[in-house]
């Protein structure tokens, strides 16, 4: 997209099943949009052909999810504490859950880089109550950043230097990870509320800085297009940053957002999940 319409454009809302709606990913095999409804423990599909559905009954809490090279889903699952990959036939394989032996905390949202390696933040939000999982105890020290390759299954923590990350996204070129940090929720003082970027090493970050504020709310789930601006989920809808962090505009949204994700046959329309319902905007032409 090389221009933005969205000041011009109505924004949509497809349906509105979910308690808490997360993690859309598009499906351009299908031309459907999947979602997860966090704390409904269940996954919804939409398509414009075919309405809203119920993908999947029994999610183990499923949050953020990806789509890797097959086309196969990525998802984080809050209940098994690890990832998980959905084939074609609908098969569910859970990947990766421990780290040195111990559980992950709640892996929470993920990207999948062109190598096939899985990125993953794993906050604490599954395990400190039963609403979005099960009430456990953390095993691991902190909440970091991991890379996975689930072709040798190695695993290694990407980065410690975000307290409490949450959504993450690669920059066009995969040099850089953008990462959320919403520590401000649980450390009102110290906290962050930020969106912060990391050079990209091999299966490792670089040192990281800051790279935008964001408000009202927290962020949460985002995505960035070709030419690098990142549409940053909020309080009260998404706000659009150019590459240089200069905040361009907000969409607002009636509802809380958690996440968005581009898609269509152009991939010109955003997708935007938000408290019970996924919404569509139309954004321009590639």
């Amino acid at each position: 997209m090389s221009e933005l319409n969205w000041r011009e454009n109505k924004l949509e809302k497809l349906c509105s099943p979910a308690i808490w709606a997360e993690g859309p990913v598009w499906l351009p095999y299908q031309q459907a949009i999947v979602f997860s409804d966090v704390k409904g423990n269940r996954m919804f599909r939409w398509s414009a052909e075919d309405g809203v559905s119920l993908f999947r009954a029994s999610s183990n809490f499923a949050n953020g999810n990806a789509l890797d090279a097959d086309g196969r889903i990525v998802s984080c699952e809050h209940g098994r504490r690890g990832i998980s990959r959905t084939d074609a036939q609908g098969e569910v394989t859970l990947l990766v859950d421990r780290v040195d032996g111990k559980r992950f905390n709640s892996p929470n949202d993920v990207v999948v880089r062109s190598d096939g390696t899985i990125w993953f933040t794993d906050p604490p939000y599954g395990i400190i109550n039963d609403e979005e999982g099960f009430k456990s105890e953390s095993q691991v020290i902190g909440c970091y950043v991991y890379c996975f390759n689930p072709r040798t299954h190695a695993l290694s923590i990407a980065t410690s230097d975000v307290q409490r990350p949450n959504g993450l996204a690669f920059s066009p070129d995969e040099s850089l990870l953008y990462v959320a940090d919403m520590s401000i929720v649980d450390f009102p003082t110290l906290g962050r509320r930020e969106l912060r970027v990391f050079p990209v090493e091999e299966n490792r970050l670089g040192i990281g800085r800051f790279f935008a504020e964001v408000a009202p709310g927290i962020p949460d789930g985002f995505c960035i297009d070709e030419q690098g601006r990142i549409f940053c989920s909020c309080e009260d809808g998404v706000i659009i940053f150019n590459a240089d962090g200069q905040r361009m505009g907000k969409i607002p949204v009636p509802e809380r957002v958690s996440n968005c994700t581009f898609g269509g046959e152009n991939g010109d329309e955003l997708y935007i999940t938000a408290t019970t319902s996924l919404y569509r905007l139309r954004l321009g032409q590639q």
